[in-house]
């Protein structure tokens, strides 16, 4: 995936509220309860809040999508912290699907996905379908289907568990390009 290949993919994004607006009663009823639920801590905040270079961050996601709709809402909360710097954007698989076809995980079409790119649109690097809480939690039911409806039940252990697993990958995406030598090159530090 080139830089213009992504730019483009990313001007074709909408924002967290607009992609909410896709979605039918039940499905952004599931997103908005998880959003509600979810709060960063004093020193995620203050960690996310002292990111100092530009990312622009896609997600790849489905509304339908129960993993996306526990995850979703996380993602949004972290760009919110510090939107100068984080420049999120999200577009539906089914619609994007030259770009899924891109980022399959195990040799399937997985939600969501959230691809992570400098300023100027080099890739960085792409995470997801779930993070390493969600995955734990999983395994640990073995119960009903592996990918809850959304507006199911979550715990809260579980929540802030995959808040700070998400807030580690926005972490690392920052530092990669923080330390980038071209980066450093292009902005004389």
């Amino acid at each position: 995936m080139d830089a213009g290949y992504l730019a483009e993919k990313h001007a074709a994004g909408v924002g967290y509220d607009e992609y909410l607006k896709t979605g039918n009663p039940g499905q952004v009823e599931g997103w908005t309860s998880v959003y509600k639920q979810s709060h960063l801590t004093d020193p995620q905040q203050h960690l996310i809040q002292g990111f100092s270079r530009k990312m622009n961050v896609l997600v790849v996601s489905g509304i339908w999508c129960g993993d996306c709709a526990q995850q979703g809402p996380l993602i949004a909360r972290i760009a919110q912290a510090n939107p100068k710097v984080i420049n999120l954007r999200w577009v539906d698989r089914d619609e994007h699907a030259d770009l899924q076809d891109r980022v399959r995980i195990n040799a399937g079409n997985r939600v969501p996905v959230v691809i992570f790119c400098a300023e100027d649109f080099q890739l960085i690097y792409w995470f997801g379908d779930r993070t390493l809480w969600r995955y734990r939690a999983i395994a640990k039911t073995e119960l009903g289907a592996s990918c809850p409806l959304p507006g199911a039940s979550l715990d809260q252990e579980e929540l802030e568990g995959t808040l700070q697993d998400w807030i580690d990958q926005f972490e690392r995406a920052h530092l990669l390009v923080r330390l980038s030598t071209r980066l450093r090159q292009i902005h004389g530090d």
